[in-house]
């Protein structure tokens, strides 16, 4: 049983090297960027500087790197994927102090440096939980903070969607979902909780904003592309609900569509020492 489980792990690391490359440019191109709103409240809460040392976790092509980056702060940029490893490289060239590092956080070698802050930008769900939380407090510093990004998935007006919902059904009816703005709340709730639920941290703050974007149809398409829930399709069934929903949004939207979601942070203290926290 202790060899399956080991066999299953390093499965699941592997499929997090390679989930996204494919799709590494369009990430790059198409998903929202973090409301600056967001990263400003992110810096009052937690004071963070060009002293502070933050260590993020699955920064993809360093869509929220750079926001912190800017700050003149080390960081330290764990992303497993080589393709997106480039990439925020290329993003990053104006920022020497920020070292970009192609790894799972669960292989990562934990050093003797503590962090002032570690960030993971839409990135936390992923990592592994029997790691996440406890490794995350091992490399903080007792006054450290764990910050958690979201950009939840952007959606369509209920209207719009009941038209490409027809498309869904036809073609790839398990990659039909429609979360309203209430239930995106409450999924971002649950992982701050999970995190407090954890015993390693405290103190949690979470934020958010609803945000607007406008896509025209292929963008939109790149956009989708981007998400677990297409790129477990198999390509033929992806390619046709793709051309069904580019003629929909063409006919019934005029080849653009408006989208909305929740744009969100979450901040929480390590708690000190071995002390858990009091149920």
């Amino acid at each position: 049983m202790q060899e399956l489980r080991e066999i299953i792990y390093s499965q699941d690391l592997e499929l997090k090297k390679t989930w996204y490359s494919p799709v590494a440019d369009a990430y790059n191109k198409v998903r929202p960027r973090y409301p600056q709103d967001i990263i400003n409240r992110t810096i009052e809460i937690t004071q963070l500087s060009a002293k502070s040392k933050i260590l993020e976790l699955g920064c993809g092509p360093g869509n929220a790197t750079v926001s912190f980056a800017e700050l003149g702060c080390s960081m330290i940029c764990l992303e497993p994927s080589l393709t997106a490893c480039e990439l925020a490289k290329k993003n990053c060239i104006s920022y020497p102090h920020v070292d970009i590092q192609q790894t799972t956080f669960e292989e990562w070698q934990l050093t003797s440096e503590k962090f002032d802050a570690v960030l993971a930008a839409t990135s936390f769900h992923w990592i592994n939980t029997a790691v996440a939380y406890t490794k995350t407090a091992e490399v903080l510093k007792d006054d450290g903070y764990l910050i958690l990004l979201w950009n939840m998935t952007p959606q369509a007006d209920y209207e719009v969607y009941q038209q490409l919902h027809q498309v869904y059904q036809i073609h790839a009816p398990a990659a039909a979902r429609y979360e309203d703005m209430t239930t995106q709340v409450k999924i971002v709730k649950s992982f701050g909780q999970n995190a407090i639920n954890s015993g390693k941290f405290q103190d949690l703050i979470s934020e958010h904003l609803i945000c607007e974007i406008t896509y025209d149809v292929d963008d939109y398409l790149l956009l989708l592309g981007t998400l677990s829930p297409y790129l477990k399709l198999d390509l033929s069934m992806r390619n046709a609900l793709f051309s069904g929903l580019k003629e929909q949004i063409n006919q019934f939207c005029g080849g653009k569509i408006n989208v909305s979601y929740i744009s969100a942070v979450q901040i929480m203290k390590k708690v000190k020492g071995n002390r858990e926290q009091k149920k």
